[in-house]
């Protein structure tokens, strides 16, 4: 545990993934145990909705080790729940289910099952993730933060959009809203508007942090592959690896952004940087991108084990987490406050392909500590 008494605010960026979101979990435990880092912003989706509300409660309790429990009471809860509901005995068979029937109809296999949406198979509406997270989360505290800026990304069924709810606005069927796959359950009704999964409009979306956040540090928790060692030949790999770029596609776009309006700057003169008119151009010049990700640990597990909620997957999934965290602060906890870790124009600057060499070097200069503009501070 970090020992340093000068404090660093930083933004979390958490990537919704299924089960895989207790490799998130394992990694915010460890970054718990840093008590230098001070958590300004959260933007979560999906499984990250999750953490993200967990974590925010857990601080509002007043402790780091609160809010570390309170992680570890919202998972292991999910694995307590995963023997629900028929046909499957298991959330594991049951998502992997209704996935499966998603795909078969996208396909068009004529299995009768693929022509039932959740409003046939689920009348009632059943999600037994509300009761885990009505009796898990105090959403009057999560409501009440001032500590962190929270960001629920959502998509409004109706228009595609994104819409993310903020602090003040997040209840429980936000979150819902959130992890809300079109297939295994309906749509959630939030003042007579209807909202599917975030993933498919910002899983996560930086955007609010990058402009009402007070931190310049962003440390996104990546948990969707973003490449792949070899193509896919068999079915189920080609619907996961599909199934992957869906779920990224958002974020890409988003750091596509993020790098394009670094490159003005960049380019820009020095007097219209620091103009009165130009704060998205400061915050661009000053913001420090980093990234944990599962990578191979959760590629080698397989397809199967995003829908496997079992106890001891996971388990594994959070100490894959920790150990991830762990060796991500060794190599790069010392870049934190001072350059980016990620090279956003490397990767994703204008002809650029990820997994070959950039078309040219960067020539965008690392931000450091005093380039960092004056920001009104959210934590108290």
């Amino acid at each position: 545990m970090s020992k340093s008494k000068v404090t660093l605010p930083i933004d979390l960026a958490l990537q919704g993934g299924g089960a895989h979101g207790a490799f998130t979990w394992g990694v915010l435990d460890r970054l718990l145990d840093e008590r230098r880092l001070v958590v300004a912003g959260i933007s979560g989706t999906s499984a990250g909705a999750f953490n993200a509300v967990a974590l925010a409660s857990g601080l509002m309790q007043g402790s780091r080790q609160a809010a570390q429990a309170q992680l570890r009471t919202v998972w292991e809860g999910v694995a307590r729940i995963s023997a629900w509901a028929a046909p499957a005995q298991t959330a594991h068979e049951w998502i992997d289910y209704a996935w499966g029937r998603w795909w078969a109809g996208s396909w068009g296999a004529a299995a009768p099952s693929s022509n039932l949406s959740p409003y046939q198979f689920n009348p009632l509406n059943l999600n037994p993730l509300r009761g885990l997270l009505t009796e898990a989360i105090d959403f009057d505290a999560v409501r009440r933060n001032d500590r962190m800026g929270l960001f629920i990304a959502t998509t409004h069924v109706r228009s595609g959009n994104l819409h993310v709810f903020r602090n003040a606005d997040i209840t429980v069927d936000v979150v819902l809203a959130s992890a809300c796959l079109p297939l295994l359950f309906q749509a959630v009704d939030i003042h007579g508007e209807a909202y599917w999964d975030g993933g498919f409009a910002g899983n996560p979306s930086l955007e609010p942090l990058v402009t009402e956040s007070e931190a310049d540090d962003l440390l996104l928790i990546q948990i969707n592959p973003r490449q792949r060692s070899q193509v896919p030949t068999d079915t189920r790999d080609i619907q996961e690896r599909i199934n992957e770029i869906t779920f990224n596609t958002s974020l890409l776009k988003e750091l596509r952004s993020i790098t394009l309006l670094k490159q003005v700057v960049a380019m820009s003169e020095p007097r219209l940087v620091g103009s009165r008119g130009a704060y998205l151009f400061r915050r661009m010049q000053a913001l420090r991108v980093h990234r944990i990700e599962g990578d191979h640990r959760l590629a080698e597990l397989g397809a199967g084990s995003k829908t496997d909620t079992r106890a001891h997957s996971l388990a594994r999934l959070h100490r894959l987490g920790v150990e991830a965290a762990d060796a991500w602060l060794r190599q790069h906890g010392s870049a934190l406050g001072h350059h980016a870790t990620v090279d956003v124009v490397a990767e994703f600057g204008v002809g650029t392909v990820q997994g070959a060499p950039p078309s040219r070097p960067s020539t965008t200069p690392a931000s450091s500590p005093a380039s960092s503009p004056p920001r009104r501070p959210l934590q108290k």
